[in-house]
């Protein structure tokens, strides 16, 4: 999203902590405010540092919390087929015996959502609310934060790997 609000559809071509190369149709000018949703990376804030042909460069604005954990992220998204590492997927999922729950916010709202499926590092749920990518939430008494959107819901990423046990716990029984 250009700083004119207008979005257009875009792709990485080279990132790091603190840069991004983008190939996109509209490049926006030099010194610029953009924003701009990655797959697997989520929402990242930056200015236009210089137009290319095809796109543009721009340097990413985020605290040193946010870069190191966008080191991460890349470091994980490089190795993951050198490791055989299936996609997003470090721990198998499994469909709960009981797949309703409530999804709260950080503010306070809840809602009722069915699970899809859970696995000890994260859940997918259907949900009629999408709450942006990266907001802290919780799902029962698991806190996480929303990491992926789809169609009839999201995914969420445990803040602590969970222990099966707890997972059989929380997701076992109707309550009532």
């Amino acid at each position: 999203m250009l700083e004119d609000r207008t979005e257009h559809p875009c792709q990485v071509v080279d990132m790091s902590p603190g840069n991004v190369s983008l190939r996109t149709e509209r490049a926006g000018l030099a010194g610029e405010k953009v924003i701009a949703y990655i797959d697997h990376i989520g929402r990242i804030e930056g200015v236009i540092t210089r137009t290319l042909q095809d796109g543009f460069a721009m340097t990413v604005i985020a605290s040193e919390r946010k870069r190191d954990k966008l080191a991460a992220q890349l470091t994980w998204l490089a190795n993951k087929h050198e490791l055989d590492l299936p996609e997003d997927r470090r721990h198998e999922r499994v469909a709960p015996r009981n797949p309703t729950s409530v999804l709260q916010l950080a503010d306070g709202r809840q809602y009722q959502c069915r699970i899809i499926d859970l696995s000890l590092s994260g859940a997918a749920i259907e949900i009629d609310v999408k709450p942006a990518i990266g907001v802290q939430v919780t799902l029962g008494t698991m806190r996480g934060q929303v990491v992926r959107h789809f169609e009839d819901g999201i995914a969420i990423e445990f803040a602590v790997i969970q222990r099966p046990e707890t997972l059989d716990t929380e997701f076992s029984s109707p309550r009532g």
